[in-house]
């Protein structure tokens, strides 16, 4: 990941066939490799040598922010890669376990996360041929972006777990702010697909446990816009003012709440909600959906807690006819889908503009689910 820096080369992306408004570039070409500061035009600013960044040198260490890492330079990019001066990036969840080291698969060292980046191409590696974007493009940093198209993943349309998959940059649309098309790269993808395959149809319920955080503010509004009924769990009355005015029908405050699954069936007519999409990073979260999931009920997993286990009762699961899916980010149609029902005006991020060195305090806010909405870094200050 490389988007809590200043300037950031990233692959290009080759048009894969579609051509869907709001005219996001998708292919597999081009490479995003590093980030850099606002510093003025795109086509003719100054690449500087060096560039502030955000670095965890060890698993668990510390934040360090320096003014020395090193900026690939224009001629020292590779075919199909190219260089983005990154405006703002949102902070995920996944950084914040990157940085702990808390998941399975860890990330290289020395760390620098972030992978929600927007801002402007620079430059272009030489000898890139078909590129669908050019330099003074406005692009966005997606989290694995880039595919192969030849591994079975790819060719299931799963090319989000290609087994060959690099980080890339978007086409965002025109009517995005910045800020606003950071978050919806990837919280707004992630949300966005877990609720199209939740098998819940218009006028359904649908229980979103993290409502009021980062994914699930967002998952909130596309289920208002995919028509669906939402219950709404979180706790604290800025989250509750939050999620109620974003379109959420019911809430349920779960620590306040003396019974959550009991709560939730007498909102959903009795008889209990068609889906549900877990989006908070907690194993208790997850282990309450079976029981409040009506009959054919779908439980989207999402939120990824460290070391966590999914545990729930099997008798029920299986008498109930319980789906139990897991849902990780979204491919290339589901990232046009997400972007041009944001760009209608249907989603729009919650967030907080933060400097890059508010990161460490924002972490911690994450760690204690503190934070409302998204917090998105600006990364010229």
């Amino acid at each position: 990941m490389l988007s809590i820096c200043r300037w950031s080369s990233t692959t290009l992306l080759r048009h894969s066939a579609l051509r869907v408004p709001p005219v996001i570039v998708a292919g597999r070409s081009l490479h995003v490799t590093a980030t850099l500061r606002h510093v003025g035009c795109a086509g003719s600013a100054h690449i500087p040598r060096t560039q502030r960044a955000a670095i965890v040198e060890t698993t668990g260490a510390p934040l360090k922010i320096v003014d020395d890492h090193p900026v690939k330079q224009p001629s020292e990019l590779a075919p199909g890669e190219c260089l983005v001066h990154l405006d703002c990036t949102g902070v995920c969840h996944t950084d914040l376990h990157a940085k702990n080291g808390d998941w399975p698969i860890q990330a290289k060292l020395p760390l620098i996360g972030g992978h929600e980046g927007v801002g402007k191409i620079v430059a272009i590696g030489g000898h890139t041929q078909d590129s669908p974007v050019k330099v003074g493009d406005r692009v966005g940093i997606k989290w694995l972006a880039y595919s192969c198209l030849q591994c079975e993943p790819c060719k299931k349309g799963l090319e989000q777990s290609c087994l060959n998959g690099r980080y890339s940059g978007f086409n965002v649309d025109g009517t995005f702010s910045h800020t606003e098309a950071a978050s919806i790269l990837c919280a707004g993808v992630t949300t966005y697909r877990a609720i199209k395959y939740s098998k819940a149809h218009i006028g359904d319920w649908i229980v979103l446990p993290g409502a009021g955080g980062g994914l699930g503010h967002l998952a909130v509004q596309y289920a208002n816009a995919m028509g669906l009924r939402v219950v709404a769990i979180d706790t604290g009355p800025e989250k509750r003012d939050l999620v109620l005015k974003l379109g959420a029908e019911k809430w349920i405050d779960f620590k306040e709440s003396k019974d959550v699954v009991k709560d939730i069936i007498e909102a959903t007519d009795g008889l209990g909600a068609h889906a549900a999409v877990i989006t908070a990073a907690t194993s208790a979260a997850y282990a309450q959906a079976v029981d409040y999931l009506r009959m054919g009920g779908t439980l989207m997993a999402v939120g990824l807690p460290g070391h966590g286990k999914l545990s729930t009762d099997i008798f029920y699961t299986v008498t109930k006819s319980i789906n139990i899916i897991g849902s990780y980010v979204g491919n290339r149609q589901d990232a046009q889908e997400a972007l041009a029902i944001a760009a209608s005006g249907k989603v729009k991020c919650h967030f907080t503009l933060e400097p890059l060195s508010a990161l460490a305090e924002t972490y911690e806010g994450i760690e204690k689910g503190a934070i409302v909405g998204r917090v998105v870094l600006d990364m010229s200050t």
